[in-house]
């Protein structure tokens, strides 16, 4: 008999205390910036390091940011979405897949972060700013940051050689 419900990673979402972890910092750090900063008004923590609070109505580099409505809303659907094939996903890996887990439950977080701010503001707070000279990254958060990192994560998972199942 084939052992192939015991296989999956029946604990992959035991995963879901990171994304949570993230949610929370996400939203605590937000709040904070939100509360101590002033919108555009960059303060200087050091060299090429600025908190500076945006309102960013749009996705990645403020694509989609014309602050309608109709795009508020389809990206709160898109988000959900990919939250749901994320968790989907979790359910299905097989077990020892740890990097994929943890890559997976980062990213969930960060977008659950982005989607409650979408929801309760129409924009997604950003403080981030990060530069060099006069030339600055578009300004990011914690569930920026814990996208970018799952993703990468998902990455270096997926070119990584396969693991073997040992004999018992």
């Amino acid at each position: 008999m084939s052992n192939n419900s015991t296989s999956k990673n029946s604990t992959a979402l035991t995963w879901l205390w990171l994304s949570a972890v993230v949610i929370v910092a996400d939203q605590i750090t937000k709040y904070l910036a939100s509360t101590y900063l002033h919108l555009y008004d960059p303060v200087a923590i050091g060299p090429g390091f600025n908190l500076t609070l945006v309102h960013n109505t749009g996705v990645a580099f403020s694509f989609m940011s014309d602050g309608s409505d109709w795009t508020r809303w389809f990206l709160v659907t898109l988000a959900v979405a990919a939250g749901v094939a994320i968790v989907i996903w979790l359910t299905r890996l097989p077990a020892g897949q740890t990097l994929a887990s943890a890559a997976l439950a980062l990213i969930l977080g960060g977008a659950a972060g982005n989607v409650w701010d979408r929801i309760q503001f129409g924009y997604v707070v950003d403080f981030v700013d990060v530069y060099y000279g006069a030339w600055h990254w578009p300004a990011f958060n914690v569930a920026d940051s814990a996208i970018t990192f799952g993703a990468v994560l998902l990455i270096i998972d997926t070119l990584r050689p396969p693991h073997r199942e040992r004999s018992t």
